[in-house]
């Protein structure tokens, strides 16, 4: 696995071993910057992180910060190497659980501008009554969430729907707040 665009372009990224993290693959995170756009000087938070692929992806880009959510400390320790070999400094490596962070994102009034969601696949419905209640205290005006689901699961969330896009085995899906986004300057 390797970074695919920006200052990093190219670099390896180790994931951790066994079956709890399943890495998002080239051409789909080449996929989600295509969709997402521009990601200069944004805040991003990765929940789910696993590898950190997503968010070093963002911050190779040009992401002002990112950090990273993941509650196994495999998952942890490979992000923090990552951020290492790459000589990240902007990346903040959170061993705890999503929904524990997104509480405390919120009660700070921390606001991104892309949050990044790829739980086990198997777990979003599950996740999913959670989520939306706290995703959208914590996105920017005109910030976008991105979920990484299996291909046959359609997410939905309380935020205005982008796009939803199949490749291969995953769906990505981008939602937006368009409501809370600020009125242009007259």
């Amino acid at each position: 696995m390797r970074i695919i665009a920006g200052t990093h372009r190219g670099r390896r990224l180790v994931a951790p071993k066994g079956v709890h993290t399943r890495p998002t693959g080239d051409r789909v995170r080449e996929a989600l910057f295509d969709l997402v756009g521009p990601v200069d000087d944004a805040s991003v938070l990765d929940l789910y992180a696993g590898s950190g692929a997503l968010g070093l992806e963002a911050l190779s880009r040009g992401a002002a910060r990112c950090v990273f959510v993941d509650t196994d400390a495999a998952a942890c320790r490979a992000i923090r190497h990552n951020l290492e070999s790459l000589a990240l400094d902007e990346g903040l490596v959170l061993q705890r659980d999503a929904t524990a962070v997104l509480r405390a994102e919120s009660a700070a009034g921390r606001r991104h501008e892309l949050v990044l969601l790829d739980p086990p696949y198997e777990r979003w419905e599950a996740l999913a009554p959670q989520l939306a209640a706290l995703l959208p205290a914590v996105v920017a005006p005109s910030g976008l969430v991105v979920v990484e689901t299996g291909a046959r699961v359609e997410p939905r969330l309380p935020l205005d729907l982008v796009t939803s896009r199949r490749y291969g085995s995953a769906r990505l899906t981008v939602f937006t707040d368009v409501a809370r986004a600020p009125l242009p300057a007259s």
